[in-house]
């Protein structure tokens, strides 16, 4: 006789939840000890987690690889991040799914995935990094790059008041640069695996820093609002909006403390 808590019964699986493991069954038509051994069993926190789906405006934490023609030029797994650069330090990346924290299909393609799960999706250049645009090729004169003493050659890439380009020929006087993303144009394959869903608040929070700040800033949570100290005030002026269309609270600048002893009476 089996000695099980309870019995569930539903269209396809018969489950069976015992107080160590929970065991998953096809077969629904006996109810013998031997319909119950050697099945696929799961751990219950495993088990859910496996069920768990992901949807918009979830925070997420996540491991991927972004390759170009089969070659990576993106990730944030040590193991393959060593393969572009030794030296390369990787650190776990929380976005939140659906603002636009990664390229669009790839954003889209988090949500309705299941967590622990590793998934492949393949983003067309209009979902990716963009189709290329004949008008970002332009002819620049060789004179600016001598008063600026740059030695302009093809392969080379430049920075133009943080515009990215690369030089495609030098010619007499004129340098033909390419300003579109070196991505632009191709498909991209993204492997990845959602490793959790993040509900700490201060999580949130930071991750939302890193992206739109790049850098952190201290900040104290108080019921409904987020205040932050008055140095990240210039950052805040044009995304305090978006962190609460984000996180649902009001962002606000603390008050400079009085300074100490600005009140004394003169001597």
């Amino acid at each position: 006789m089996l000695s099980l808590d309870k019995i569930y019964f539903f269209p396809r699986f018969l489950f069976v939840f015992s107080p160590k493991s929970l065991c998953l069954s096809s077969e629904v038509l006996s109810l013998e000890r031997s319909s119950f051994i050697n099945v696929f069993k799961l751990p219950f926190s495993n088990f859910f987690m496996a069920l768990e789906k992901t949807k918009k405006n979830d925070f997420v934490e996540i491991e991927f690889v972004g390759k170009a023609n089969g070659i990576v030029f993106d990730t944030n797994i040590k193991q393959e991040a060593e393969k572009i650069n030794e030296k390369a330090e990787v650190k776990p990346l929380i976005v939140c799914i659906g603002q636009e924290m990664l390229v669009k299909g790839f954003d889209k393609a988090l949500e309705n995935k299941e967590i622990g799960k590793k998934y492949k999706v393949l983003i067309l250049p209009e979902e990716a990094f963009g189709i290329r645009n004949k008008e970002l090729i332009k002819i620049i004169p060789m004179r600016i790059f001598k008063e600026k003493n740059i030695s302009p050659y093809p392969g080379a890439v430049l920075n133009f008041d943080s515009m990215l380009a690369k030089v495609l020929s030098v010619s007499g006087g004129r340098v033909i640069t390419d300003f579109n993303n070196p991505l632009a144009g191709k498909e991209i394959e993204y492997e990845f695996t959602i490793k959790r869903r993040v509900t700490d608040e201060k999580e949130k929070i930071n991750a939302l820093q890193d992206f739109f700040f790049r850098k952190n800033f201290e900040f104290k949570i108080e019921e409904k609002k987020i205040i932050f100290k008055k140095e990240a005030e210039p950052f805040l002026n044009f995304f305090k909006d978006k962190f609460k269309e984000i996180l649902g609270k009001e962002v606000e600048v603390a008050k400079e403390e009085a300074s100490e002893g600005k009140n004394e009476e003169k001597k």
